[in-house]
């Protein structure tokens, strides 16, 4: 009895000791709001500071810019694997609702892609063997076909001996034809490389898309971040989709419409111009201002008429612009507008990076900077919610 009331008394004790604690808790708090807010002292910064932090964030620019520049062997077909498995990213989801495995739909998507390219290397086999064959003297065609021309800017001072001896004779354009075919076979290796590297990186992307996505939104912590990710991820899938299926379709007729007008024009490999058409109208502005003063030239050779040479070259000019102008907006919409400076400048900068594949490689990444760009900077737009 004796030990349970001293338990009793010490547990009195203890209970009297929280209650003045919290008490005491409590005044301290009621003192705390009473009292006014603590100066905050905001630590200025001068022009130097502002400077140095500038310089830092230019520097890491200019290492990263060198990175992807020095790595462009490995980054190239890494990048084009995930735009091109981004791109397919809808037939993807189709056929995962239909009941496809995974697996399945990765080694059929890459292996589309693959016969597409065998077969479009296969139909330009015979165009360019015949090119590569016929070069000498096509080189003295055209020589012959623009002399007039160069004769009568004076100022250029070039005259038929020009091309009889010295660098720019065709003796001296055929001998050197040596270093050219050297540097095609010095650089055939590095693109196989690339080639398996490309469809490597496909077949991975395809297989892993979901479980990518997944780990891309759960890394996120906050339902509001996933949230934008889910909408970010599902926006570029669907612009990218949408915009290189259809613009592809509009190519294509492009193209069929280059071979007949090359055909119609009296211009060799009609098939080749028009592939041409078709890939060069990928590359905005740059790529049809090529085709375009090629057609011009070949039109030229062609022809003795220098009006009728330029015939093919104007007729692809304004079907391209009516299909440009036109039936392009008419079928994409106002959604996918981008403003044209910044489409030229990015052409320009992902050809001095990574050459004729960064060129065209430019558009998909400008569309998927525009699209990150909207979906998270415009809170106007309706927000999905996430299954409970």
């Amino acid at each position: 009895m004796e030990i349970a009331n001293g338990i009793r008394k010490h547990a009195r004790k203890i209970t009297i000791g929280e209650h003045r604690t919290s008490a005491w808790m409590q005044s301290l708090t009621e003192t705390a709001d009473t009292l006014p807010p603590a100066p905050v002292r905001r630590v200025e910064k001068d022009g130097l500071d502002v400077s140095m932090a500038w310089a830092v964030i230019g520097i890491f620019t200019i290492l990263g810019l060198g990175a992807v520049y020095l790595m462009s062997l490995i980054l190239i077909p890494i990048t084009l694997a995930v735009v091109v498995g981004m791109i397919l990213g809808m037939v993807a989801e189709k056929l995962s609702k239909v009941g496809v495995p995974r697996l399945a739909i990765a080694f059929l998507l890459s292996g589309a892609v693959a016969l597409v390219i065998f077969l479009l290397i296969n139909s330009l086999a015979d165009p360019l063997t015949t090119l590569a064959n016929e070069a000498p003297s096509f080189a003295e065609r055209t020589m012959n076909g623009i002399m007039p021309y160069l004769e009568r800017i004076e100022w250029l001072h070039i005259t038929p001996a020009t091309f009889e001896s010295g660098p720019m004779s065709i003796g001296s354009l055929i001998e050197n034809t040596g270093n050219v075919l050297h540097v095609v076979t010095t650089n055939l290796t590095p693109a196989l490389v690339q080639g398996l590297i490309f469809f490597a990186a496909l077949l991975l992307f395809l297989a892993g898309r979901v479980n990518l996505r997944k780990t891309i939104i759960l890394g996120f912590r906050t339902r509001p971040q996933r949230l934008a990710a889910i909408r970010v991820i599902n926006a570029v899938e669907q612009v990218l989709g949408f915009y290189f299926a259809t613009a592809s379709l509009i190519y294509m007729a492009l193209g069929v419409i280059m071979t007949i007008i090359a055909y119609a024009g009296g211009l060799s490999m009609p098939v080749l111009w028009g592939f041409f058409a078709f890939l060069s109208s990928f590359i905005p502005y740059l790529g049809i201002a090529l085709m375009t003063f090629s057609i011009a030239v070949a039109g030229i050779i062609t022809h003795d008429g220098i009006i009728i040479g330029l015939v093919p070259a104007a007729a692809f000019f304004a079907v391209h612009l009516v299909m440009e102008n036109l039936i392009f907006p008419a079928v994409m919409g106002r959604r996918l507008e981008i403003n044209p400076f910044i489409v030229f400048v990015a052409i320009i900068f992902w050809t001095w990076m990574w050459g004729a594949v960064g060129a065209m490689l430019a558009l998909p990444l400008s569309l998927i900077v525009m699209t990150i760009a909207e979906e998270l900077f415009f809170e106007e737009k309706s927000q999905p919610q996430l299954p409970k």
